[in-house]
């Protein structure tokens, strides 16, 4: 059996309908009569199984290299050898009830395009393509590298709260903050000194770290004193709960100091300023972005803390009782601008490595809120998946 290719499609006539639309899923019927349009795609991968002899006179090898197909050929394949119908997201191509998203609409198995069902949507990506942070969430991105192996990462705008709202509720996934369940009762009265690139907060109530997780102990002879990052005091700054001492600087050299450094105020509000051009001053804009990221976790019962030995910026608790019977933290949280473009490679790197201390890579695009209320954050999971 031969096909033909024109505008963009190949044609099969004779039984193909009934070959290959009603018992394989390939394929669009035509308006009339048993034919069978297929796109590129479809006719390259029967082709490769020897379904189809040629198309154009045109054998395996020489229509694949005609038409480009090969990324999408080899997520085609591999979708179609681990059981699935898929079809590619052309208009007019699918079910009335599915709209063309991505490269292919990949079916539950046991269904296929003659149903509304869909079980993912999939992208198909070089490992030297780029990916816009901002074109994902709800789209499986399907990697092939240079070896022509396969690579799944699913995709999905999250509030990371997986715990059912009711019996037979589940939480939304709707891109809303992290939701957690620590409580934190800050009373005020905390008086900080600002160092380097931190706070110093003498004579704390040890709550502050042991049941809230903020700074780290000190130590030796000054064993309440707390070391705070600089998101965590300005945090605690903005909440009305820390102000810095008049002698709120540190004693290095006066060519290693900021202006901010300089600061000599009790008042909170001057206080956040201090602190927060302390930040800029040390890590420039990454730090109001890490800054809107904390903030939006802790107001949502999350702790975040620094995630540095993981290659991220925090990593994060949804359950903190007691620093003493601290559990393992459940996600890593990396802070990129909206605009952020990926590397196939960064993205592997950096869900392998979250995958292998069994956390969730988790992205928060800063700048890409909706509203207020969400900080101007948006919040991006991606895990590696297996179909």
């Amino acid at each position: 059996m031969d096909g033909s290719f024109r505008a963009g499609v190949v044609r099969v006539d004779d039984d193909a309908r009934q070959r290959f639309y009603d018992s394989r899923g390939y394929g669009s019927p035509a308006a009339e009569g048993n034919d069978l349009v297929l796109a590129p795609v479809e006719a390259a991968h029967l082709l490769y199984r020897g379904d189809l002899d040629s198309v154009d006179q045109m054998d395996f090898p020489d229509f694949l290299a005609a038409r480009e197909l090969g990324v999408r050929f080899l997520v085609y394949r591999d979708l179609r050898e681990r059981g699935f119908y898929l079809s590619p997201a052309r208009e007019g191509w699918l079910h009335d009830a599915i709209a063309p998203r991505e490269d292919f609409v990949v079916y539950p198995r046991g269904s296929g395009p003659w149903d509304s069902e869909v079980e993912c949507y999939v992208r198909c990506v070089g490992e030297r393509d780029s990916v816009p942070a901002a074109s994902l969430g709800g789209v499986v991105l399907g990697i092939v590298d240079e070896d022509g192996d396969l690579s799944y990462f699913e995709t999905r705008r999250t509030d990371f709260d997986n715990r059912p709202t009711s019996e037979d509720e589940s939480a939304s996934s709707d891109g809303s903050p992290p939701s957690g369940r620590t409580a934190a009762d800050l009373s005020g009265g905390l008086r900080g000194r600002l160092l380097a690139d931190r706070v110093l907060v003498a004579d704390p109530s040890p709550e502050l770290y042991e049941r809230d997780f903020y700074g780290r102990p000190l130590g030796g002879a000054n064993a309440l004193a707390l070391s705070l990052s600089l998101v965590e005091a300005a945090f605690l700054a903005a909440s009305g709960s820390l102000a810095l001492d008049a002698t709120g600087t540190d004693d290095t050299d006066s060519a290693d100091r900021t202006d901010a450094g300089s600061t000599d105020t009790s008042d909170e509000t001057n206080a956040r300023e201090a602190i927060a051009a302390r930040g800029r001053a040390v890590e420039g804009d990454r730090f109001d972005r890490r800054l809107a990221v904390y903030t939006a976790l802790r107001e949502q019962g999350v702790v975040p803390k620094t995630g540095f030995k993981f290659g991220a910026d925090f990593r994060t608790y949804d359950e903190v009782e007691s620093v003493d019977s601290l559990g393992h933290s459940e996600r890593l949280v990396r802070v990129i601008p909206p605009d952020h473009v990926f590397s196939p490679r960064d993205l592997a790197l950096d869900v392998r490595l979250a995958g292998g201390v069994r956390k969730e890579t988790v992205y928060a695009l800063v700048g890409a809120g909706r509203n207020e209320e969400e900080n101007g954050v948006e919040w991006l999971s991606v895990t590696r998946l297996t179909p």
